[in-house]
């Protein structure tokens, strides 16, 4: 059982940061694998930076060069950077185990015009 908490959301005015954290706890297998997705209002989830099976770490284009993800290994946590942040970037933001399947409970991001 891995159990996965969210914070660092918030209210941001468009072009400001905001850092996401994830911890992880349980029965961790990799952290380096775990992932950022996103959900926007009326909106499927879709994903933001994933840990490819290739070893590589993907970055949706629409987030590709403002977005970055950090891990902190002796934290068991998992960080997403957040910059030049636009309006369409408001959702409540999820952090991912992919070897569990778990989920975290997400960590609202708003960010106005």
């Amino acid at each position: 059982q891995v159990q996965l908490v969210e914070s660092g959301g918030g209210l941001v005015q468009a072009g400001g940061s905001l850092r996401l954290s994830c911890v992880a706890s349980g029965s961790i297998f990799n952290i380096n694998a775990m992932g950022w997705y996103r959900q926007a209002p009326g909106k499927q989830r879709e994903w933001v930076v994933i840990f490819s099976s290739g070893g590589k770490t993907l970055y949706a284009g629409s987030v590709k060069d403002r977005f970055t993800i950090s891990r902190d290994n002796a934290k068991n946590t998992v960080y997403l950077q957040m910059s030049s942040l636009k309006p369409e970037d408001t959702a409540v933001y999820y952090c991912q185990d992919p070897h569990s399947g778990s989920w975290g409970q997400g960590t609202q991001v708003t960010v106005s015009s």
